[in-house]
């Protein structure tokens, strides 16, 4: 017998994809996502089917990226020890293994040598571009040419808005948006279509230059986590044959293992460069981005976000002699609140839990309302790139119009005593703009709002004046940025979450801190800080690494006690009603996330209950023709390898062989004409290094091989490819005990053996697809998510408080006929 299809196999995900499927989503993404369960299996002559079932996995296949449809990809971080790797471990000397070992902090190195230089390059450019466009607007304001410094305020906005949107649409789609549940998805084990190439590294740094120098509510913060990502990948990608970069030590990371740590050290450098934070980089990849952590990475991503610190600072100690443009410090911001006195009393502590549970209803509200937007733009974006461009312009018209009308319905305000040298500023940023007011006046939401947003939330977070801002201005600040924060998140230019909701959580807490300033003995600096801390926790759901991230801003540690009951406060008020943004954001793109924790429902189910069919085996001598045959016409990317007689005495499992390790071995044709083990001459012919994962996009495809007819019916030794030591449950283990394993092991295949003897060696094979919702929901309708199961719930017990009220009235009508008829109207 050379090939069984047994019973079970799940449909792993897909083998190629290119840039140039153009289909978008034009319906419900999670609706797209969930398909039947339909019958693929065909018969052919020379294969035996003695279990063939009829179930197989089509779900989760697809997702979103860019708005478009992509297929996606599973990554391998399993060590495949087969005997090609164990040759090749055992040869390497004790110098190779150092040189890898310093290679790997090198790059790290360059990691982050290379962020701080991009976020630097970020910084000053949008300093200096919107700079430009303030100072211009603000000199026709000076002459009373309102009409036309609006012309010139929108003109470039809207400018600098469709240069982002042409990049996003029509270069890398990939690159809208933050970015962080991408690089979060990547980091789970899912690879999606372009999301770290290096086009979409390029439109990340200029896109995000536009658009925030255009004047979105959007921050340059959280697409530097995919820059510091994107870095990260092109550095890890073990060199380049087109470029002639093809170093011998480089081939030690030509594997997904290596590239994980790479990106999990660029997303922490990302963290680390875009706030000045380098522990909070470090908190953030463990708490928020990475799903596999050690102590090795730890230090790697310490010493990477230090990296970044030192070269920020080098840098920003450069800009202060004035070299670095129109404001001089490139933009890097550092909310120094250092000089206020954090001393707080029992009233102050109510206030705090007000802010907290404040902010957990803002957030949860926020996310709310953006993944409904998201809905909608997903049904323009999919007309196409022009569709997307115009929603862009739509936008930056109603920002600038925001932005220079608003200001108009406050009044002035007088220069405070001592500061007639920097109230008001003109030509330069600063808190007092002074906009159509006379001189020694200054507009205070002008302020905010014709300023760059990082000099939006150090006017917020400032402690000089207490009634520096009105509280009219700040609610019609904390409106505007929170619906504009909305509707701009999820248009076609790289965007960020952290700066809108810092923006929003200070204004509000800076109006709380006005109300109760008679009766608090906080700054009203810190209630704007607080309130920061407390719509972050709503919206983004981390705590630590949000905790260290503040403190680092703003350079005050006396308010760390304060920060961790706000920010404990928001997050447990928000996930009574959603889950965090990022992970809203992941599940609608419909990137197969694992969570941390396996559902309820999987403790009802074992192993062998989701695996799907049909499953396609391989004899450990395969015909050519017959291993050719199964990947033209199945997407699977792992095949468990049995021996049989007259190589075993009865049939057993041998391992799994990877479906790009066959095409490599298939390109070398290393065949032979009878069904004989040739191992050993495979392992001359061949190295670890040929079957190392090329390049995103660059690997071996099928219709690379000319195999001729001949050849067809010749045999291969699959032996010396196969993983002989794969991960295995026993069919009958909890599903939920998988689930869990399958995450922390980082795996791509789980192979389900039997629990008695006298069957097939293998029941079949347990994938990333196999423990999302949508697959064990369609087998097992009956089956509830937990968020059905809470659903319920809440409907049951409301039906039981509206039936007990409806009793209790009823018989106090009873009781009081005559009331009854004198307030019927009221009851």
């Amino acid at each position: 017998m050379e090939v069984r299809m047994n019973n079970k196999h799940n449909h792993d995900d897909h083998d190629d994809y290119d840039g140039s499927d153009d289909h978008y989503q034009a319906v419900d993404i999670e609706n797209v996502l969930r398909k039947e369960a339909r019958s693929n299996a065909s018969s052919f002559s020379d294969i035996r089917e003695p279990l063939l079932m009829s179930r197989m996995n089509n779900t989760s296949q697809i997702a979103i990226v860019g708005a478009n449809v992509c297929p996606i990809e599973s990554l391998d971080y399993e060590i495949v020890e087969n005997d090609l790797f164990k040759q090749d471990w055992r040869s390497r000397k004790r110098v190779e293994r150092v040189q890898y070992t310093v290679l790997k902090w090198a790059l790290v190195c360059l990691i982050g040598l290379s962020t701080g230089l991009v976020a630097f390059f970020n910084n000053l450019a949008v300093e200096n571009i919107a700079g430009f466009k303030f100072i211009l607007t603000s000199n026709l304001m000076l002459q009373n040419r309102y009409i036309m410094a609006f012309v010139t305020f929108a003109g470039s906005n809207v400018a600098l808005a469709t240069c982002a949107a042409v990049l996003c649409a029509y270069i890398a789609p990939a690159a809208a948006g933050s970015g962080i549940p991408e690089v979060k998805a990547y980091l789970n084990g899912v690879d999606a279509h372009s999301i770290l190439a290096p086009s979409t590294l390029f439109v990340k740094i200029f896109g995000s230059i536009f658009g925030v120098a255009a004047g979105f509510v959007v921050g340059k913060e959280g697409p530097m986590v995919h820059t510091g990502a994107c870095i990260a990948n092109l550095l890890g990608q073990g060199g380049s044959r087109k470029y002639h970069l093809t170093w011998k030590w480089l081939r030690y990371f030509k594997n997904d293992r290596d590239r994980r740590d790479l990106i999990t050290c660029g997303a922490a450098a990302g963290v680390a460069a875009a706030f000045r934070a380098p522990v909070g980089g470090v908190l953030f990849a463990l708490e928020e981005a990475a799903s596999w952590w050690r102590s090795a990475l730890l230090w790697r991503t310490f010493f990477t976000t230090a990296i970044v610190a030192v070269v920020l600072r080098s840098l920003m100690v450069f800009c202060q002699s004035g070299k670095c443009g129109l404001f001089g410090q490139g933009g890097l911001i550092m909310f120094d609140i250092n000089s206020t006195v954090a001393s707080y009393t029992t009233p102050d502590l109510v206030a705090v839990i007000l802010l907290g549970v404040t902010g957990g209803i803002f957030g949860s509200l926020y996310n709310y309302l953006v993944d409904k937007v998201l809905r909608i733009y997903s049904i323009i974006n999919e007309r196409g790139p022009a569709y997307k461009v115009l929603l862009v312009i739509s936008i930056s018209l109603l920002t600038s119009c925001c932005a220079y009308g608003l200001p108009w319905f406050t009044g002035c305000v007088p220069c405070p005593a001592g500061l007639e040298d920097q109230c008001p500023t003109v030509g330069r940023s600063g808190n007092y703009k002074n906009f159509q007011c006379q001189p020694g006046h200054y507009n205070d939401l002008a302020s905010l709002f014709l300023n760059t947003n990082d000099d939006a939330i150090r006017n917020l977070f400032s402690s000089r004046d207490a009634h520096e801002f009105h509280l009219s201005s700040l609610v019609i600040l904390f409106s505007a940025t929170f619906c504009l924060g909305i509707i701009t998140y999820g248009i076609a230019i790289p965007s960020g979450l952290f700066i809108p909701v810092i923006l929003a959580g200070a204004s509000y807490g800076r109006v709380v801190g006005s109300l109760l300033g008679s009766i608090s003995d906080l700054d009203i600096g810190l209630y704007a800080l607080l309130g920061a801390a407390s719509f972050l926790g709503g919206t983004m759901r981390m705590t630590v690494s949000l905790c260290v991230i503040l403190l680092e801003l703003t350079n005050n540690l006396l308010m760390l006690p304060l920060v961790m009951l706000v920010l404990l406060i928001s997050k447990s008020v928000a996930d009574s009603f959603n889950k965090g943004v990022y992970d809203q954001i992941v599940k609608m793109k419909g990137l197969p996330y694992l969570e941390a924790h396996a559902e309820p429902y999987m403790r009802q189910l074992v192993a062998r209950d989701v695996v799907s069919g049909p499953l396609i085996t391989f004899s450990g001598v395969e015909k050519v023709g017959t291993i050719l045959h199964y990947l033209e016409t199945t997407g699977h990317h792992g095949f468990p390898v049995i021996d049989e007689p007259p190589f075993t005495a009865a049939p057993e499992l041998c391992g799994l062989v990877l479906r790009s390790h066959l095409l490599v071995l298939l390109k070398g044709k290393r065949f032979t004409k009878q069904k004989v083990l040739s191992g050993a001459d495979l392992l001359r012919r061949f190295h670890a290094h040929d079957f190392a994962k090329a390049g995103s996009g660059k690997g071996l495809k099928l219709r690379d091989l000319d195999i001729t007819q001949e050849e067809m019916d010749m045999y291969v030794d699959l032996h010396p490819i196969t993983n002989t030591s794969p991960y295995t449950v026993v069919e009958t283990m909890s599903l939920a005990k998988a689930a869990v394993l399958f995450r922390e092991v980082g795996l791509r295949h789980l192979c389900v053996v039997p629990k008695t003897p006298g069957r097939p060696p293998i029941v079949g094979i347990l994938t990333r697809h196999d423990f999302m919702a949508e697959h064990i929901l369609g087998l097992y309708p009956d089956m509830k998510s937990q968020k059905q199961e809470r659903a319920d719930s809440c409907r049951e017990h409301l039906l039981y408080w509206q039936q007990y009220t409806s009793t209790c009235l009823l018989k106090f009508q009873l009781s009081f006929p005559v009331l009854l008829d004198c307030n019927l109207s009221f009851w």
